[in-house]
Order: structure tokens, then C-alpha cells, then sequence
């Protein structure tokens, strides 16, 4: 997977201001289409100002759509990825949103060492079948041959 650069982020007026990024800058950084970008907008993930039609982000929607990603890579649901959001937003501080976090991971943690139990079952079950599959064509094989004979 190619590393693609940061945008450079654009600052208004003054030397103190804030970098602003357009919707097409997080697109490109993230390899999204805008139309995602927007989804997640969509969805009060993210809320970029509007100037006219214009929107701009701001370093926090950049990070928030970075932990978007992050979490839907881990296979967290929007809702649980939002409740994480609105944790920090709520508390200002990292300490709640660390300590649910963690509970979120056991619990997907859980569910994927399950979900492996249940596809090492199948695949068990798959190479007993195959095995049996196998045995009787050679005696297939074996009968048609002696019948040949």
C-alpha cells in the first residue's frame, strides 16, 4: 500500500490560524471519495464550517476522520465509533474514551478469537468430508478396475 503525503494544510490570514483543509485535501490523504467524507458528515461524525457551499475542515474533523478509519479497520460499528467520538467531546479528556476503548477492543477481541474457533470447526469439518470424499472415489476406482478385470 502506497503512503500517500499529508496535504499541506492551508492557513488563513494570521501567522497563529488555524490549517483548513478542503473536502478534496482529506479525500486524496485518506484515499476516500468525497462522497464518504460526506457520509460521515452525514451521519455527525464530522462537521466541517460552510463557507457558501465551500465545506472546511479543520484539523479536528481531519482527526476524527482519522479515527473513523481506525476504527472501522478494527471492525467497530459507526455507533460504537460515534459513542467514542461523543465520549471526548463530552468529557474533554482522553480517560474515559481510553477506558471504553479498551472495552470495545475486548469485546471485538471476543468475538473475532470466536468467530476463529467457529472457522477452524468448519475447516475440521471440510477436511473430514474432503478425506471421505476422496476414500470413496479411490474405491470407486478400485471397484471398476476389479469389474474391468
Amino acid at each position: 500500500m502506497q503512503r500517500v503525503p499529508v496535504p499541506t494544510p492551508r492557513r488563513a490570514g494570521s501567522a497563529g490560524a488555524e490549517a483548513t483543509y478542503s473536502i478534496s485535501d482529506l479525500a486524496h490523504e485518506f484515499a476516500l471519495t468525497t462522497r464518504a467524507i460526506r457520509f460521515y458528515e452525514d451521519e455527525r461524525m464530522i462537521a466541517p464550517e460552510r463557507r457558501g457551499r465551500v465545506r472546511v475542515y479543520r484539523e479536528r474533523e481531519r482527526v476524527r476522520l482519522k479515527l473513523i478509519l481506525r476504527g472501522k479497520r478494527l471492525g467497530l460499528s459507526l455507533s460504537e465509533i460515534r459513542d467514542l467520538l461523543d465520549l471526548y467531546e463530552v468529557a474533554r479528556n482522553e480517560r474515559a474514551q481510553l477506558a471504553t476503548f479498551i472495552d470495545m477492543l475486548a469485546e471485538r477481541r471476543a468475538r473475532l478469537l470466536q468467530q476463529k474457533e467457529d472457522i477452524d470447526a468448519v475447516l475440521a469439518e471440510i477436511d473430514g468430508v474432503e478425506r471421505d470424499c476422496r476414500r470413496r472415489l479411490k474405491e470407486q476406482a478400485v471397484a471398476r478396475r476389479a469389474a474391468m478385470d
